[in-house]
């Protein structure tokens, strides 16, 4: 049976947008399958490391936002600070950011179709999904890949399953499904608008008693507020027990609703089954703690074009993309979580050598 197309992206992400792009520049054809129409919104910091800028900037992306100059931690009247020795990044909104990568793939001529995966054929020549026969299977569906489970790579957590949701717009947000809510080692995340100038240009990190704040600016006026921790998340009380940041935003009018993720930890068995690759987030994700997940996927995104036909090739380099990721972030995570949390920007104070050196991978 011939392909419809060379590359069936999953998921029209940033990440599966970019992929889509990757694959047209190497020559390709690809169709895009996503559920959701008009640009894609989701729960996450909006901060581009400048890597991931540059990953942009070769796809032929460029899109407006904030300029990033480096990363601050903050806790109290405590503060430690780096800024990047190379390029800044970018805080995007994420829509903007979606907009600008759905209009290069379209010029590139990538096809986008409205639609779910809900079953998946594959043989030796190729992959049926949604009703398209392709050479490969890229999937970038996100944290609860369906692809991923289909294929029989996703490794379940431990505990009930659930996701997170809202509660009666009160600024609270709980597990959807019962079971395992308190477990601190499932961390969640939610984001906020509030339209303010912004106060800085660097990241700022509020560290409060059992969540971080991760404080990006993204446009003259709007700044994104992207709360991660345990489940339940009270916004509006974890952001009082943030002092300086809750002066910051006082009285500041919140733009849209919250959006919410998670559980955020995805483990997986293996990141290929035949002809089937899984980039980003659907790949495996530790957590937004650094700030790193479309740099990690933009990068994926290319491998898992360039490697379409070698998997033992896509594992490698996936491997090496996200090593420094997931040793810095699963590090992090443990004190994060562990009784050592209340010492981690007292340390970054006293130890700026680490501190810029920890900013300093997240920036290449």
């Amino acid at each position: 049976m011939s392909a419809d197309v060379d590359v069936l992206v999953v998921g029209g992400g940033p990440v599966g947008l970019a992929a889509a792009v990757e694959a047209r520049l190497a020559g390709l054809t690809a169709l895009v399958v996503e559920p959701r129409q008009g640009p894609v919104d989701k729960a996450c910091g909006e901060g581009l490391m400048p890597q991931a800028l540059v990953a942009l900037h070769r796809l032929g992306v460029d899109p407006p936002g904030h300029p990033l100059v480096g990363i601050a931690y903050v806790r109290g009247d405590l503060r430690a600070e780096h800024r990047f020795a190379g390029p800044a990044g970018r805080g995007v909104r994420r829509t903007v950011l979606h907009a600008a990568l759905a209009d290069r793939a379209d010029a590139l001529g990538v096809r986008r179709v409205t639609g779910r995966v809900a079953e998946l054929h594959q043989d030796a020549d190729g992959v049926t999904a949604a009703g398209v026969r392709a050479r490969w299977l890229l999937a970038c569906d996100g944290l609860h890949s369906t692809v991923r489970r289909l294929v029989g790579l996703e490794v379940p957590a431990r505990g009930a399953r659930g996701g997170i949701g809202a509660r009666g717009g009160t600024g609270g947000w709980g597990l959807s499904a019962a079971g395992g809510a308190r477990d601190p080692r499932r961390r969640f995340g939610v984001r906020r608008h509030y339209r303010v100038a912004p106060w800085t240009d660097l990241v700022e990190v509020h560290w409060g008693r059992r969540t971080e704040a991760y404080v990006t600016p993204v446009a003259p006026d709007l700044v994104g507020v992207a709360l991660l921790g345990p489940a339940p998340l009270d916004v509006d009380a974890e952001l009082a027990g943030m002092p300086a940041l809750a002066e910051r935003i006082a009285g500041a009018p919140v733009d849209a609703a919250d959006r919410g993720a998670g559980p955020l930890r995805q483990r997986t068995r293996a990141r290929t089954a035949g002809r089937v690759l899984l980039v980003g987030d659907a790949s495996g994700y530790v957590d937004a703690l650094t700030g790193e997940g479309l740099r990690l996927g933009f990068a994926q995104a290319r491998a898992a074009v360039a490697h379409r036909d070698d998997p033992a090739g896509y594992e490698r380099a996936w491997s090496s993309a996200t090593r420094d990721y997931r040793l810095l972030t699963s590090t992090l995570v443990a004190a994060a979580t562990s009784p050592l949390r209340g010492a981690l920007v007292p340390a970054a104070v006293r130890l700026p050598p680490v501190f810029a050196g920890a900013v300093e991978l997240l920036a290449r």
